[in-house]
């Protein structure tokens, strides 16, 4: 996905950045950009066996330029493939040490015949730039909430192409809320070097260390299986409890959690000790733990619009959980009458209080020490459904927020 298409899809609200290549990002230095124009093998007949224009894969990505004619034993020392699935055809990348490579499906490898091959690779590597796109939509507060997506791995689907969309989404999401508590601000990306630069520019990470609430990078959103989280680095951020809340509840407890130990996204970068935001990543399969990651499987069959929208539920749901989120303080001494207030029943029955069940709770837990995802937690309630009841009983004048 291309900048101008970032820019065209937040409705032109995207602010694009662009760092040179050779400058010194932390320990990191920004790579050369890389062109590609062509690259094929083709047999003696000048039969192509693979060709860029029908699936950029089949070229290793920052390919260095060749145009040869070699035997079958010195191709193959230049073809890449994942022996292990035999259909795909992986996705290689090498962006720190020039070379040349191409790619192809094992059964496709082994059913090459003795021979000359030409091997042929239009390309360059040359001093560009990395571009990154970041939008921020103002709220009531100048504290942040932070979402995090990559751009930079062509042809795959789910884990590539899912995290823009889903951002994409959130954003008009943010955008329509009738009111924001929060500021909240959009990175678009290259992963790894493109939050490292980020981080390393122009006072990004103290604004951060400073403003940030919540972070939530978005990695392989669109396949219609499991939820997972990976964990900031200690797992105890506000990010932590309130994806693990909405998680919990939207899956009924199944989901996968993942501990920073299997990091392997950008969430590593944003827990980097001395960078420490508090960020975790969210995913439905999470990478590197499907069959279709980073080859020619994860294609536009493997995500579905079913697996978008849950994604697009509990991301939703999130930004809905910190925004009520708050310490609440019953406001009279004692259990308050409820009934006067009409908000219990006047008549008493076995069953007859069951329905008021998570108002009686939310208020037995309301005495300023406990947040709502802490009290949503501890009587087995969704935020969502403790929302309009705090509304409720803040009309009532019984509750009072404690940390506005």
């Amino acid at each position: 996905m291309k900048f101008s298409v970032v820019l065209r899809l937040t409705g032109g609200g995207a602010e694009i950045f662009s760092v040179p290549s050779g400058t010194k990002v932390f320990d990191w230095t920004v790579p050369k950009e890389w062109r590609i124009t062509e690259a094929y093998i083709e047999d003696e007949n000048h039969t192509r066996i693979i060709d860029t224009a029908k699936n950029n894969l089949h070229v290793m990505g920052y390919s260095l330029p060749v145009d040869e004619w070699v035997d079958l034993e010195e191709l193959k020392k230049h073809i890449y493939t994942q022996p292990d699935q035999p259909d795909v055809i992986p996705y290689v990348t090498s962006y720190y040490k020039e070379r040349f490579g191409f790619c192809m499906s094992q059964k496709q490898k082994d059913s090459l015949k003795p021979g000359k091959y030409h091997m042929f690779i239009d390309s360059e590597l040359f001093d560009g730039v990395l571009n990154y796109a970041e939008i921020v939509i103002p709220g009531e507060s100048d504290r942040e909430i932070f979402f995090s997506t990559y751009i930079c791995h062509p042809s795959m689907a789910n884990n590539e192409c899912s995290g823009p969309a889903l951002a994409v989404e959130l954003l008009t999401y943010v955008k329509n809320l009738k009111a924001r508590r929060y500021t909240y601000r959009f990175i678009f990306i290259p992963e790894t070097i493109g939050s490292i630069t980020y981080l390393s520019q122009g006072g990004n990470l103290a604004h951060l260390k400073e403003k940030m609430t919540a972070g939530f990078n978005l990695s392989c959103v669109g396949d219609n299986k499991n939820y997972s989280i990976v964990e900031s680095r200690y797992g105890n951020t506000l990010a932590d409890s309130v994806l693990k809340n909405v998680l919990h509840f939207h899956t009924g407890g199944n989901y996968s959690c993942y501990s920073f130990l299997q990091r392997g996204s950008d969430e590593r970068q944003y827990n980097a000790p001395g960078i420490d935001l508090p960020v975790v990543c969210f995913c439905r399969s999470k990478f590197g733990e499907f069959p279709e990651y980073h080859t020619s499987a994860d294609n536009m069959s493997f995500v579905s619009p079913e697996g978008f929208q849950g994604s697009y539920d509990v991301m939703t749901k999130v930004i809905n959980a910190l925004e009520a989120n708050r310490k609440y303080k019953v406001k009279v001494l004692g259990e308050p009458q409820l009934g006067r207030r009409g908000l219990y029943p006047t008549t008493s029955q076995k069953g007859s209080y069951d329905g008021i069940r998570a108002l009686t709770n939310l208020i037995a837990y309301s005495d300023g020490n406990n947040d709502l995802i802490d009290i949503s937690n501890r009587i087995g309630v969704p935020v969502d459904t403790l929302i309009p009841i705090c509304e409720t009983l803040r009309d009532n004048n019984l509750l009072e927020a404690v940390n506005e």
